[in-house]
């Protein structure tokens, strides 16, 4: 019942600035300003090729000042899109999910495996400035298994779309639950750490939670050359070719780590690398 990755939220402490390195760095677009009040916060909405950005700063008690008083800027959620949010929302009843309604779209009330979550109507949008989509969110939990039985049930996901992935260079393993394979490569990455690496250590600090996004674009150099431009701190993806991955450093993005994969690339470890583009002894690491 989930169609794509939506949208992304993130807590920041200056939505003007958040909106300003947004659009110099992926050519982002300003959509809304406005105000949640189940979230209880203010946002600045951006549109980033077919994705949503929304930038959070706090009004008064809630989730997001709560997230902000532990854990000061980073990503706080993840907004998925589905074909009927009625439909949704009676699969969230019957399975004891609870929600609230607010300007069409359902926020969950509680994030068993620390993904705060919003569902929104699956809406076209052409795509805006110089990425393709965000298309996956990465979510560290105790046990994978579990948390992907809880996903697939609550959100109607199809087990047989899923793709395993390990790798112990990065230190975790797990499922990338793909919603509509092989037509977008939309999905949670839920991962379970080891081996004492930046995920591992995030795990330990934070527990469950969201611990980065990943994008794609047809131009990685062109943000290479951005984030150079901008004194942004990036690094390439190891044992990639050029110009086809990297991962923007959480400092340039108000918390945020951002993986770049160039368009279709990241078919490489999800499950068609035939549709990567990718040489066929490119290791498949993630």
């Amino acid at each position: 019942m989930l169609t794509r990755l939506d949208r992304i939220l993130l807590a920041v402490p200056d939505r003007a600035e958040a909106a300003e390195r947004f659009a110099a760095l992926f050519g982002a677009r300003r959509l809304a300003e406005d105000a949640s009040a189940v979230l209880g916060a203010r946002r600045t909405i951006l549109q980033a090729g077919e994705s949503l950005i929304e930038l959070l700063t706090p009004t008064g008690p809630g989730p997001v000042q709560d997230f902000v008083s532990r854990w000061g800027q980073g990503l706080y959620g993840a907004g998925f899109a589905t074909p009927s949010i009625e439909a949704m929302a009676a699969r969230l009843d019957a399975n004891a999910v609870p929600f609230t309604a607010e300007h069409g779209v359902l926020y969950l009330r509680e994030a068993r495996y620390g993904m705060p979550t919003v569902i929104v109507p699956d809406t076209h949008r052409d795509p805006v400035g110089d990425i393709r989509a965000i298309y996956e969110v990465t979510n560290p939990v105790a046990d994978w298994r579990e948390a992907a039985d809880y996903y697939t049930r609550i959100f109607g996901l199809e087990p047989s779309h899923f793709v395993p992935i390990r790798s112990q260079r990065y230190g975790y393993e797990g499922v990338l639950t793909l919603f509509d394979p092989p037509h977008r490569l939309d999905r949670i990455e839920i991962t379970q750490t080891f081996g004492g690496g930046a995920m591992d250590r995030f795990f330990h600090r934070r527990g469950p939670s969201l611990y980065m996004c990943y994008l794609e674009t047809d131009d990685v150099p062109l943000l290479e050359a951005r984030l150079e431009a901008l004194n942004l701190p990036w690094s390439p993806a190891e044992g990639r070719p050029p110009g086809t991955n990297l991962f923007i450093h959480p400092k340039a993005l108000f918390g945020l780590l951002v993986g770049v994969s160039k368009t279709n690339f990241a078919w490489l470890w999800s499950g068609r690398p035939d549709l990567s583009g990718a040489p066929e002894d490119t290791p498949l690491i993630h």
